[in-house]
């Protein structure tokens, strides 16, 4: 049980660990890689809802697709030209070893099933991964930080189902504080 401690603790890091790409944008005190996975896991069962998917399991999907951030941080797509991707199911094998062959079996399929995007669930898991990042410019461009145009054509270029590129058009036709009024 030492390993799943170790394991809870490496996670904690994600709380502290901030969305880089948004430090180029000009926000100050961007959301955190933790603040990010949660909203990105109900936005993946709400689509997989739609899509007729299992909810449960794109939430569960997308709730592990950033946690090789524990290890590299979070890198912009500013970094690219420089470094060398890494491999997300090779850095979860890494961070899963020390766990019981149970829960390293668990973390370790789900990161390979998001990164391959073969089942419904992983494609509404990485759409909501998209969407999260289309909401969160907007909000931050509704706070005043107007260089999030990037953001916002990353996010709508990479989605899958048609359910997520209809939640992306509503959510640029609309204010982020509407939501206030319903």
């Amino acid at each position: 049980m030492d390993g799943l401690a170790a394991f809870g603790f490496e996670l904690g890091v994600l709380k502290r660990v901030r969305r880089a790409g948004w430090w180029q944008a000009g926000v100050r005190d961007p959301e955190s890689v933790a603040e990010h996975s949660l909203r990105a896991a109900q936005l993946a069962a709400l689509l997989a809802a739609e899509e007729g998917a299992n909810p449960e399991r794109a939430a569960f999907l997308a709730l592990w697709h950033d946690t090789q951030e524990t290890r590299t941080g979070d890198l912009p797509h500013t970094a690219a030209p420089y470094l060398a991707k890494p491999e997300p199911r090779a850095i979860t094998a890494d961070q899963t070893a020390g766990l019981p062959r149970a829960s390293a079996e668990t973390v370790r399929t789900a990161v390979n099933e998001y990164e391959t995007r073969e089942t419904p669930e992983a494609r509404c898991a990485k759409d909501a991964d998209k969407l999260e990042m289309l909401f969160q410019a907007l909000e931050y461009r509704a706070a005043g930080v107007s260089t999030v145009d990037e953001w916002l054509a990353s996010a709508q270029a990479g989605l899958f189902t048609e359910t997520a590129r209809r939640v992306a058009e509503a959510a640029l036709a609309t204010s982020p504080l509407s939501w206030r009024s319903r």
